[in-house]
């Protein structure tokens, strides 16, 4: 059935062809009602109703896209994929994120909890200080010998420096160093606990926090080299290969040389602990003049029981 056209569809043209046959069938009408008009057999009614359009061309209305609409529906869905896939990758990073954060919270808690109810004795710190033990001026005859940097200090550590108070002696046990022998250099000494200018009076001195002998760790020895014994004054002599013994009340460990350099008095990076047996010999240098620290390392290579 063809659509009938309604008269805001129709053109000027129509209308006033569609208003004459109007004018025309009521003129007609009243024509044939007064009986002036007689129909004639044969002859067509006069149009009374309105004429329709032919229907709309659909093939026009449905027609395919483009070459160049198809390639921007293309990139259009492409970046909303992307977007799509950018926001899961985020969601799926933060849940990630999230999960290790509470493993290692969750971690640190029992950790906590362990060490609460089974307290476990730790070590003392052992880079706590800003300079380098045996510092002291050059001796001068006539004059006792002084405490105190020769070189230059940075003005930022002195107040650390004259704040420093030594940390309390440890008390004795069989396995603390008590001797050192260097055959090389001709030293044989007494090893005392802490590396103060008191202790360092009485011989070779062992940095408190710094490992016992023969432990998998760096055992920190220092002695001076123009005063009180002179015990370090040849330090510079040992060569690579050279053998330290130092003993305990029951063990003898020997360490052999494999390293020496000057250093500055603040190079504290020597006192750190390591994972390996270590001695780590400190005397001031230069003879007489100390301004600087030489230091000696010696790896542990083995261990004898004492009789």
């Amino acid at each position: 059935m063809a659509h009938q056209r309604t008269p805001e569809e129709l053109s000027v043209t129509e209308l006033e062809q569609l208003l004459r046959r109007k004018k025309q069938a009521q003129r007609l009408a009243r024509l044939r009602a007064e009986g002036r008009v007689v129909d004639v057999a044969g002859r067509p009614a006069p149009i009374t109703h309105v004429p329709t359009a032919p229907p709309p061309d659909e093939s026009a209305t449905h027609r395919p896209p483009t070459r160049r609409r198809r390639i921007a529906n293309f990139l259009l869905l492409l970046v909303e994929v992307t977007a799509v896939l950018g926001l899961v990758l985020v969601l799926f990073s933060l849940w990630q994120t999230n999960r290790a954060l509470n493993v290692e919270l969750a971690q640190a808690q029992r950790a906590q909890s362990q060490s609460v109810a089974l307290p476990t004795p730790t070590a003392a710190p052992v880079i706590d200080v800003v300079v380098l033990p045996g510092g002291h001026q050059p001796p001068v005859n006539g004059r006792a010998p002084q405490p105190g940097e020769a070189g230059e200090i940075p003005a930022h550590l002195l107040p650390a420096i004259n704040a420093y108070a030594p940390p309390p002696i440890p008390t004795p046990g069989p396995e603390q160093a008590r001797r050192i022998q260097i055959p090389a250099i001709n030293v044989d000494h007494p090893i005392v606990q802490g590396d103060s200018w008191e202790q360092l009076k009485k011989g070779v001195g062992q940095f408190i926090g710094s490992a016992p002998p023969g432990a998998s760790s760096n055992l920190v020895l220092s002695a001076h080299n123009d005063i009180y014994g002179e015990i370090f004054r040849d330090l510079d002599k040992l060569r690579p290969g050279d053998e330290i013994v130092v003993s305990t009340a029951r063990r003898s460990y020997t360490y052999v040389v494999n390293d020496a350099q000057i250093v500055a008095p603040t190079d504290v990076w020597v006192l750190a602990p390591t994972d390996y047996g270590r001695v780590t010999l400190i005397s001031c240098y230069p003879y007489r003049i100390n301004t600087k620290r030489i230091v000696v390392f010696a790896d542990l290579v083995s261990e004898t029981r004492s009789y």
